[in-house]
């Protein structure tokens, strides 16, 4: 048995030590007591196949065999061929252009040579001129291996010859490469329709290699279920002069595409179904695939026409124009592809293909929900149920509303909150502003909130927005003109944010932190997708978000939605009991920052930048950069980056401790006459080398008053 795998079994590297272990086998006696031939039979395949981790490796006791010899192909008369090619191949146009073709034995290369004009008029000339194909091979269980580069040659285009397999024969120690084919006869289905495999359980041998190979050159998808895992080649060879036989493999295939094989382990199906509904499945597929054109086509005329980032468009349509499309074989496929291509091109999250599986109508926000009436009267009241003002303990400013609405007359609207929120909070010493119930509204209300949270006596720009739909481009900046109080820029603003905090609260929350006007406290926001159309499809279940309108802030940044972070994250719920806290903190940050300042002037060593970066931790202070600080933990992150930016020194750091750290030049211990040999002898080492060379090593400076100490004996 063991000269018989030595000789025949395709992976000879794996036999070392096989003749070795037989024999140890043999030495140890347990197999010599075996009497019934079948039990030893089954002992002997259970050691082969543990001993090589192959299944096909198997011993049988078979007294009565007899081999069966296939006829070879080739040599049967040529009526015969065309018989057996005709039962073995059926053809069919389906609807839509959909050519069916199912084959149960692929014929070797001698055989499609002979039948070449056959196969070319009765097959493949008509295959050729289908739009897409459904090539069945779930019945397809024998054939050779040499008439897969025929296959795989129709689906390929002539130019580039690919190497499709490699396969090695044992018994004769010979390797052969299998390539497709520079010409052939009949038309090439080419590369560019789709090709759906159709495999079963049953699958087998050379049409596994099909298979397998098309499905990893990116040509074909495999629908239906896991093949055989056959192989390219067994024998079952007599063991000596007994009735015992074993089942060997003597050929493998390695595919140069992969490094592996279908051998055994068969070619797993891109879509698994059970085999009786492959084709039912492979239309649904084919259905979608032809649809991707007509998507690709769509969306790409309402990015043209709707998309705010005009300069990304021509990006964006190219590279959905040149995208491989291949591993889709579904819409959810298709929805995931484009969404992960949009974004990546566009590096906007609010470009967002989805698939809706119900269906379900699309509804937009209706802008009326947020405009309010002309008419003072109703203005007045409608500014009473909006706004609710409060002034809680500690002289503290409450102002809480839940949407941004929107006025034709705004300067009306501001005439009436003037009077009913800025008077009754001018005098609080810090002003919380509650988002957390807030869902959105409308942008043009901004300023008008934010204009009151400045000084009046310069011009602010607050935000820009970008109209793609209108082409139009409109700054919001701070009114020439308030009738009521201005709250100022000096006292705290704190603005409460939650989960629910949508659309125009969060665009507020962020301008608070990009215009350094306040400190958010909270959770963070919903991220909800702002300026936005969302599209249809037509006949699919995908949409296309669009965001037509860009957010342009006070720093000339786009804003690309997503959630805000507050400064301070907490619980929605016990955002207020944090502001005190917050507040507290901030009032001390001046006293904290003049410090710093003292302890460069004193200690930095280089006098003049220290009076630079004082003079600018201050003015930043002044400008509302430190509202974002919470506690001293981000105070010293934020000192830090400001003393390393101003000063151009990496070396300049702050941290926070709760207690005093150890001083980093302690004071020098002067030893004592006991020490000083020691200290000589373990920091310094003398040598005098050849050529009356001196050797000094020292590993350590020691402190100028310890050298002090011990300088008489260091000069001995």
């Amino acid at each position: 048995m063991a000269k018989i795998l030595l000789e025949n079994y395709c992976f000879p590297e794996n036999l070392v030590g096989m003749q070795e272990a037989i024999q140890q086998a043999i030495n140890s006696g347990e197999i010599l007591q075996i009497s019934d031939k079948k039990t030893l039979a089954a002992v002997l395949t259970v050691g082969v196949q543990g001993a090589l981790n192959d299944p096909r490796l198997t011993v049988s006791y078979e007294p009565n065999f007899i081999p069966v010899i296939p006829p070879v192909l080739p040599s049967l008369p040529i009526e015969q061929l065309v018989r057996l090619v005709r039962n073995s191949v059926k053809l069919d146009i389906l609807e839509n252009n959909i050519g069916y073709l199912r084959i149960d034995r692929i014929i070797g290369e001698e055989t499609a040579v002979k039948l070449g004009s056959l196969l070319r008029d009765n097959i493949w000339d008509k295959v050729a001129h289908t739009s897409s194909l459904i090539f069945d091979l779930r019945f397809s269980t024998a054939g050779q291996l040499s008439g897969v580069p025929f296959i795989i040659s129709y689906f390929s285009d002539p130019e580039h010859l690919i190497h499709i397999d490699t396969v090695y024969d044992r018994p004769s120690n010979t390797t052969r490469d299998l390539w497709t084919m520079p010409s052939i006869k009949g038309e090439r289905y080419g590369k560019k329709k789709d090709v759906i495999i159709l495999t079963s359980k049953r699958t087998m041998g050379a049409a596994e290699a099909v298979a397998y190979t098309l499905k990893n050159l990116k040509r074909a998808i495999i629908v239906g279920e896991r093949s055989a895992g056959g192989s390219v080649k067994i024998r079952k060879i007599r063991i000596g002069g007994s009735d015992f036989y074993i089942t060997v493999p003597v050929a493998r295939s390695i595919s140069p595409i992969t490094g592996q094989s279908w051998e055994v382990s068969g070619v797993s199906p891109t879509v698994n179904v059970i085999a009786k509904e492959a084709v039912a499945k492979a239309k649904s597929l084919l259905a979608v695939r032809r649809a991707i054109p007509k998507v690709v086509q769509r969306i790409s005329d309402i990015i043209r026409r709707f998309y705010a980032f005009t300069d990304r468009v021509p990006a964006i349509l190219q590279h959905l124009q040149s995208t491989d499309f291949f591993s889709v074989v579904s819409e959810e496929d298709l929805a995931l592809k484009l969404n992960q291509d949009l974004q990546t091109v566009s590096e906007d999250p609010r470009l967002i293909v989805r698939y809706m599986k119900d269906n379900a109508a699309i509804v937009e926000e209706d802008p009326e929900l947020y405009r309010v009436p002309d008419d003072p009267q109703l203005l007045s009241a409608l500014v009473d149920t909006t706004f609710k003002v409060e002034i809680l303990p500690g002289n503290t400013g409450y102002l809480r509303f839940d949407k941004f609405v929107e006025s034709s007359t705004l300067t009306k609207l501001e005439e009436v909150m003037a009077e009913k929120v800025w008077k009754p909070l001018k005098d609080t010493n810090i002003l919380i502003i509650d988002l957390r119930y807030n869902t959105g509204g409308c942008s043009t209300s901004l300023a008008l909130i934010l204009s009151y949270l400045q000084d009046t006596s310069q011009k602010h720009q607050f935000f820009a927005i970008n109209d793609r739909i209108q082409d139009t481009t409109t700054a919001h900046d701070s009114l020439p003109q308030i009738t009521g109080p201005t709250y100022g820029s000096k006292r705290g603003v704190y603005v409460l944010t939650s989960y629910y905090t949508a659309s125009v609260g969060e665009e507020f929350a962020y301008l608070i932190q990009s215009l350094h006007r306040g400190t958010v406290i909270g959770e963070i926001t919903s991220g909800n997708l702002m300026h936005s159309k969302v599209f249809q499809i037509e006949g699919t279940d995908l949409t296309i978000t669009v965001p037509f309108i860009n957010f342009i802030d006070n720093n000339g940044e786009f804003w690309l939605g997503g959630g805000v972070v507050p400064d301070a994250i907490v619980l929605a719920e016990e955002a207020v009991d944090h502001v005190h806290e917050i507040a507290d903190f901030h009032q001390g940050l001046r006293s904290l920052l003049e410090g710093t300042e003292e302890l460069l002037e004193k200690h930095y060593a280089i006098h003049e930048v220290a009076l630079k970066v004082g003079k600018v931790l201050l003015g930043k202070w002044a400008e509302g950069l430190y509202w974002s600080v919470v506690d001293f933990e981000s105070l010293a992150s934020q000192l830090t980056a400001d003393l390393q930016e101003a000063s151009g020194d990496h070396r300049l750091h702050v941290f926070h401790c709760d207690v005093e750290p150890e001083s980093l030049h302690d004071v020098a211990k002067i030893p004592t006459a006991e020490e000083v040999g020691y200290i000589i002898n373990a920091l310094f080492k003398i040598e005098l080398l050849p050529g009356n060379v001196g050797y000094l090593r020292f590993d350590m400076m020691a402190d100028i008053e310890v050298l002090k100490a011990i300088g008489l004996q260091l000069i001995k």
